[in-house]
């Protein structure tokens, strides 16, 4: 068997440890919130790195003990998924939000703009508009978004805005009444994961107004 040439520290996941494969490195830290991990060069200095705070090796603070610069490992997004984001416009107040195949960017849905919303809203519709969508399909694909916040909102199966309601948003209001309800009374099986922007570039659903 050939030698491992990675080896992954996992601080915080499901068991923490050092794993000889990405693959077994993965299942202790996908869809984890808060996964703390990181791949090293030889066995002696990630379990060295195991027995250390976390902190020192993900914010560039690591000892040199080998010589060679240590990077996070993220791995790659998984290249049948659907990519969501929303776009919210600063001067009108107007939110819109798009779902689109990660690797062949098709365009799978597409609502908005609506006035007087926000990108923590749009970000929550466009998953919950993701799921919907697939399990419609019967489909189990992966669910690809930035906003760590409207994963969480998804995660409790409520909006936690603080957006006031007014005579121009009652329709989004509408629309987070029906997908809070669509989560509580659904059950689904695809993955929400987070997109690594500073990792993998731009999220493929991005409107590119920026």
């Amino acid at each position: 068997m050939a030698k491992p040439t990675k080896y992954y520290v996992v601080w915080k996941g499901r068991e923490k440890g050092v794993y000889d494969t990405w693959e077994a490195c993965q299942a202790q830290i996908q869809n984890f919130p808060g996964a703390l991990y990181k791949s090293f060069e030889s066995r002696p200095v990630a379990e060295k790195a195991l027995g250390e705070k976390p902190h020192l090796h993900l914010q560039g603070g690591s000892p040199k003990t080998d010589g060679k610069k240590q990077t996070l490992f993220v791995g790659k997004p998984i290249a049948d998924s659907i990519a969501v984001d929303a776009a919210w416009n600063t001067a009108t107040g107007d939110m819109e939000y798009q779902g689109v195949h990660a690797t062949t960017k098709q365009l799978l849905f597409c609502q908005g703009p609506f006035p007087d919303g926000t990108n923590n809203i749009g970000e929550f519709l466009a998953i919950v508009h993701a799921l919907a969508w697939l399990k419609q399909r019967n489909s189990d694909l992966p669910i690809y978004s930035d906003s760590r916040t409207a994963i969480s909102w998804v995660q409790k199966k409520k909006a936690n805005t603080k957006l006031e309601e007014t005579p121009r948003n009652g329709a989004l209001f509408e629309m987070l009444d029906r997908a809070e309800n669509w989560l509580k009374t659904n059950t689904y099986y695809n993955k929400i994961l987070k997109w690594e922007t500073e990792h993998w570039g731009e999220n493929p659903a991005d409107f590119g107004r920026k």
